[in-house]
């Protein structure tokens, strides 16, 4: 028996049925160890010796592995061909080996598609494991690592509210947060367009001033009212002429089929798709067959593939479009490897495949790879200047004429959002227009503009960015783009990233004391020596040592810092941006609430703040993102009156969970969150007085004579009684649900094995996203027996120690399909029944003597 090893359970599927009966094909379901999450798990001191640990929820199918490793003549690791798939490769075989089932024959196979032609032809040709691209694995865990757990504490106790920093995901984080101050520190510039509708043999087009009182108009020139009615005056006395038409041929060639990064690009553009959802579809549409690999940045297709791309052009269009001579591409992305195929069908004959955004993605990957070997297109653009009398004043048209579409006729790219502007006049159509022409007037507009601030980053706009700096690789852009969203350190509003307050923060810190580990060039000089390694041109541990030798002594240096002075020196750091100048030259750090103390970056429990010198006779306080002014500040709690019960005072306050209300003051105030549901104006003294009497006693239950109470939790409104709870669905319930709805909620909540009664939804505890293989969408519940996820189809028991606050999508993925993968939990074997008893034959009676 030959064993295959592969990732996913649906390839796996694929390939047996491709190889037939002599082949087992087992699925590993990604990778099968990693770096344990503690410290030592790298050693720079032993030359980077690394402890690998498999993960707790793989134990069945690793079983499965071992069992079917020891019975097989041959094992073939077909993992994915990249670096990721050339670790799988290599994990598996370390496992086996250190469990004594390594086959004797041991072979790596690679392809770029999952068709039985290219499987057959790839076991045909196997080679050994690539000790270049393993080590380059390892390089680039074992940086990711000592990065993370080596400034991640640094982090957490020098600045409060911090989660986590990474080597690329953090020079993301700060392209982002660059992009934010770029916009806020934006000073909009007023400035003014002069046009003119003019009209020749009944054709109207858009004539715009360029040249006034004998000067070159530019965009900026006309900044204020006066002068764009002076000028829209100038138009309107003068009589235009053609002066001149300026017509040039020009020639669009189509785009190269899809790398990983383009195809995020686009599929955010045309399709709204995030880059990990991307990747997911793009990932079954592999797996299914219908496309080459997704992970690549190579821009170039097979030979064979530009034929049948040729051909199909050929079978759909006429000859015309299809080129002389087949198109080759070269990547222009810094850092690309081309080791691969683009992205492209594996058959040019299916313009369609799979349903829902499987079709769609197929149909942009299917449009572009096709496209890319079509005719360029020909165009004819116009440029027609017209001037008056004095040739004082003068305006330009300009069109654009489609000779031949060429591949325009089945795709054309899309284009992130200008950074403002006026639109592009040359798509227009212009009307036959020829020197001494004098088209109709018809009228004469000013219109005002200001300049626009240069636009947040969208997941396609990041992606490219980063893939113009060098910084990562296409394959991590997805999920270096899910951390910044996990960690909070990024909203998405719109499709455009917000830093948010911790983001900013965590980012102003590395500036400061960690700028060169976030410079791009550094950041992208690192992803050189990867590409060094993997191709042999470089010792990984020589690239370890030269960065660990300079990183470790830096941490200590900061570490050795007290809170206080790395406040202090981010306060500094920070003073142009938190402090700016005022316009009216006042000093942008006096308190704008008492107008005596001085305002500077504080540190607090729950992260930083900007705070009064003259604190606690001066309780104003502003959040940390907030720059410059009064907008957004705080200056203590709001009083909403009087507890009639007690007469202690109630307030409303922000904390790091967001708005609650306090009774009194000191240690042993109480407090309670403020519901986001409250009916009519919201939160009134009434309210407050409600909210702080929880947990409300409905009464004594008829059978077990044990309190009913309503509270709110964690989790939302509930009822309890006797170590029971049944959810209920407002806070207005929580206050108005009586005995005999208490009670059936709770039977109806008991008889679910403590969920919702049938026909009611429970609520989860968290939604993680859409399954990266299934695409269902994944929960986190409360369950009977503990926290558990769900992809509605298949529940799966979160193990000991893994908290439902802390579960990643990918973790709760694997758990999912390991149980699914697991045999159904049958009825017991009945006991084999006994066969009957054997009668004993009597023994014969002795005879009398």
């Amino acid at each position: 028996m030959q064993l295959v090893i592969v990732e996913s359970p649906a390839k796996a599927k694929t390939i047996e049925k491709y190889l037939g009966g002599a082949y087992r094909v087992l699925a590993s379901y990604g990778h099968i160890r990693d770096l344990p999450p503690r410290d030592g798990s790298v050693r720079p001191d032993e030359g980077f010796a690394m402890d690998w640990e498999a993960y707790a929820d793989k134990g069945k199918q690793l079983r499965a592995i071992v069992d079917a490793a020891k019975q097989a003549d041959r094992l073939i690791l077909a993992t994915d061909p990249d670096r990721e798939g050339e670790a799988i490769s290599w994990h598996v075989q370390e496992m086996l080996r250190q469990k004594k089932a390594l086959p004797k024959d041991i072979e790596r196979v690679t392809f770029n598609a999952i068709t039985k032609a290219t499987v057959t032809a790839a076991m045909k040709a196997p080679r050994a494991l690539d000790d270049d691209l393993i080590d380059a694995y390892r390089a680039r865990r074992a940086l990711d690592y000592l990065v993370g757990f080596t400034l991640s504490p640094v982090l957490w106790r020098k600045l409060p509210g911090a989660k986590s920093a990474g080597r690329v995901q953090s020079v993301a984080l700060r392209l982002i947060v660059s992009r934010e101050r770029e916009i806020e520190s934006f000073v909009a510039q007023e400035y003014w367009s002069v046009f003119a509708d003019m009209e020749q043999d009944g054709q109207p087009f858009v004539a715009r001033l360029v040249r006034w009182r004998g000067e070159k108009i530019d965009r900026l020139t006309i900044g204020a009212a006066g002068d764009a009615e002076a000028a829209k005056a100038a138009v309107e006395a003068g009589r235009f002429t053609v002066v001149s038409v300026e017509t040039k041929p020009a020639t669009r060639n189509p785009p190269p089929p899809f790398t990983t990064s383009t195809l995020q690009q686009e599929a955010a553009r045309k399709l709204g798709f995030s880059a990990s959802h991307t990747m997911r579809v793009a990932q079954t549409l592999y797996e299914s067959g219908v496309i080459t690999y997704m992970r690549t940045d190579g821009v170039q297709m097979d030979e064979s593939a530009i034929s049948a791309a040729r051909r199909a052009i050929a079978d759909r269009y006429d000859g015309s479009y299809v080129p002389d001579k087949p198109r080759h591409y070269t990547a222009k992305a810094k850092n690309a490897q081309e080791a691969h195929e683009a992205i492209r069908p594996t058959d040019f004959a299916n313009d369609r495949a799979a349903s829902g955004d499987e079709a769609r993605l197929y149909d942009l990957i299917f449009k572009r790879a096709l496209a890319s070997q079509m005719a360029s297109a020909r165009l004819e653009r116009t440029a027609v200047e017209l001037a008056d009398a004095t040739g004082q004043t003068a305006l330009r048209a300009t069109g654009q004429v489609v000779l031949f579409p060429g591949y325009l006729a089945l795709y054309e790219e899309g284009r992130d959002d200008p950074a403002g502007g006026d639109g592009d006049d040359d798509s227009r159509r212009l009307p036959r227009l020829a020197a001494g022409d004098a088209p109709a007037r018809k009228a004469v507009h000013a219109e005002q503009h200001f300049t626009q601030p240069p636009p947040r980053f969208s997941e396609a706009s990041l992606v490219k960015k980063l893939e113009e700096l060098g910084i990562g690789r296409p394959s991590t852009y997805a999920s270096i783009i899910q951390v910044l969203k996990d960690r909070a350190y990024v909203r998405t509003e719109k499709n455009r990233f917000f830093a948010e307050e911790s983001g900013r923060l965590v980012t102003a810190f590395l500036e400061r004391f960690f700028e060169r580990y976030v410079s791009y060039d550094f950041t992208a000089g690192l992803e050189d020596e990867l590409d060094d390694i993997s191709g042999g041109r470089a010792q990984w541990q020589a690239v370890l040592e030269a960065f660990w030798k300079d990183f470790k002594p830096k941490t200590e240096q900061v570490m050795e810092q007290k809170p206080s002075d790395i406040t202090a020196a981010l306060d500094q750091f920070l003073e142009p941006y938190l402090f700016p100048p005022q316009a009216d030259g006042s000093d942008p750090r006096l308190c704008p609430s008492c107008k005596a103390g001085r305002l500077a970056l504080r540190g607090g429990r729950f992260g930083a703040f900007v705070a009064c010198s003259n604190y606690p006779e001066c309780k104003y306080t502003r959040r940390f993102a907030q720059p410059g002014g009064d907008n957004g500040g705080d200056s203590g709690p709001e009083a909403l009156g009087t507890d009639p019960a007690s007469g202690l005072d109630i307030t409303r306050r922000s904390g790091r969970f967001g708005p609650y209300i306090q009774l009194g003051d000191g240690k042993e105030a109480k407090r309670a969150s403020i519901p986001k549901d409250l009916p009519g104006d919201g939160l009134t003294l009434d309210w407050a007085v409600k909210l702080l009497s929880l947990p409300r006693e409905i009464g004594p239950h008829p059978e077990s004579g044990k309190p009913i109470t309503a509270s709110i939790g964690r989790y939302g409104p509930y009822l309890a009684h006797d170590g029971k709870y049944a959810r209920l669905s407002s806070t207005t319930e929580v206050f108005e649900t009586g005995m005999n709805a208490a009670v059936v909620k709770l039977a109806e909540a008991a008889a679910n094995g403590g969920r919702p009664a049938r026909g009611a939804a429970a609520a989860p505890l968290r939604v993680l996203g859409a399954h990266p293989r299934t695409e269902a969408e994944i929960r986190v519940m409360a369950g009977r027996y503990g926290p558990y996820v769900t992809d509605g189809t298949t529940n799966a028991t979160l193990p000991k120690g893994l908290e439902p606050e802390a579960v990643t999508l990918e973790e709760a993925a694997q758990l999912i399909d390991a149980r699914a993968a697991a045999p159904a939990r049958g009825k017991k074997k009945a006991p084999a029944k006994k066969a009957p008893a054997r009668k004993k034959t009597p023994a014969k009676k002795a005879k009398k003597a």
